[in-house]
């Protein structure tokens, strides 16, 4: 797993160490071309799980994800 989080702060675990947020400050997204979701903090996206993106909105993180259809250009569906 790539995120922990301990009272609403996340943490996210990276090629080059950790990096720290709470969770209201995190916005989770759709990668389209990746049909992902992730997380871009400083720069660097983060991909994650479905339940992983799950678990950040339940202790607050704000989703932006959008749902992917099959007339969409980069859906995998």
């Amino acid at each position: 797993m790539t995120v922990r989080i301990e009272n609403q702060t996340c943490f996210f675990t990276t090629e080059n160490g950790e990096l720290i947020r709470l969770c209201p400050d995190v916005t989770i997204i759709t990668d389209g071309a990746m049909a992902m979701s992730a997380v871009d903090i400083e720069g660097e996206r983060i991909y994650i799980t479905e339940a992983e993106a799950d678990a950040l909105t339940v202790a607050g993180a704000v989703d932006g994800r959008r749902h992917l259809k099959a007339t969409d250009s980069g859906s995998v569906i």
